[in-house]
């Protein structure tokens, strides 16, 4: 990484699944104390997941951050741990692509399992048992995303990412994405990497993932977020 980054970033964004935990979802705990160190020493850390909003408020506040987060893939966001929920996204749409496909599948005799349908305001979320790339095609002509994690798939509404989402937080809380270094590891991440200072990805990410970063690790999940870290503020460590 060059290392002019590190006069310019002075806040960080990242990804949760696949960047703060491994291939199990188990988080990495030396991810958490680096989070720590960098809420410590005054830097700003987002968190930013494909994960529901009651997920990522008792992440944030185990962590330690200050309670920024964005949810659902961009669909929805709160400034703060007392902040209002903001839902970006548009769930109708979402739920009647899902219900498209959950009466193609049905046919086939496949039973589509949901994630947190009670809990999810703004995208839907379902289980890795059909193929991403036949989901893609089958809803070609909705106005949606297929976003395959690596976890789940995700439905969110077309123009919805994780990188909108991050300019207007930014907007709100009066910083620039440019002052960010942003840590991902999957295809819903790219927009985020790309609209912050420096994007840097984890070396379990895909080629794509990979051509839109600055700074590629060499490091897997947890490790490869710390090594990001460290080369943006090494200082710290």
């Amino acid at each position: 990484m060059n290392t002019h980054f590190s006069r310019d970033i002075t806040a960080v964004i990242t990804d949760l699944d696949g960047t703060l935990t491994d291939d199990k979802r188990r988080i990495d705990t030396d991810a958490i104390e680096c989070i720590r160190t960098l809420v410590d020493a005054g830097i700003p850390v987002i968190l930013a997941s494909g994960n529901t909003l009651c997920s990522m408020t008792i992440l944030a506040k185990m962590i330690g951050t200050d309670g920024t987060i964005i949810c659902e893939n961009g669909g929805s966001y709160r400034i703060g741990h007392v902040g209002e929920e903001h839902v970006v996204g548009d769930l109708s749409v979402c739920r009647k692509a899902f219900s498209f496909l959950e009466d193609y599948y049905e046919k086939q005799g496949e039973i589509l399992q949901l994630y947190s349908p009670e809990y999810r305001f703004a995208d839907v979320a379902f289980a890795r048992t059909v193929e991403p790339a036949a989901v893609k095609l089958l809803l070609s002509d909705f106005p949606v995303r297929v976003l395959d994690t690596g976890f789940a798939i995700h439905l969110q509404v077309e123009g919805i990412t994780k990188g909108t989402t991050f300019v207007k937080v930014c907007e709100e809380i009066g910083r620039s994405p440019r002052e960010f270094l942003a840590v991902g590891d999957s295809y819903n991440d790219i927009e985020m990497i790309q609209a912050a200072g420096c994007g840097a990805v984890v070396q379990n990410c895909s080629e794509d993932v990979c051509k839109a970063a600055d700074y590629v690790s060499e490091k897997m999940y947890g490790e490869g977020f710390i090594d990001a870290v460290k080369n943006v503020f090494p200082l710290l460590f």
